[in-house]
């Protein structure tokens, strides 16, 4: 079974850190760097539902 922390692209980690961070910086949620435990689960919801949303775009961006 496979480990969420172990990617498949370990180069990729520090891009997809970077890409939450600004993602949730776009919808207002304070990140900081380790464990973001004290986070509600809407404010975790809304970081993830904006990576989401912008991963899309970026798809649909890519097929132009």
């Amino acid at each position: 079974m496979s480990n969420s922390k172990n990617s498949l692209v370990p180069e990729a980690r520090e891009a997809l850190n970077r890409f939450k961070m600004e993602a949730a910086s776009e919808v207002g949620v304070n990140l900081k760097q380790g464990y973001n435990g004290d986070l509600t689960s809407k404010q975790a919801g809304s970081v993830g539902g904006q990576m989401v949303k912008k991963m899309i775009q970026a798809y649909e961006n890519g097929m132009k």
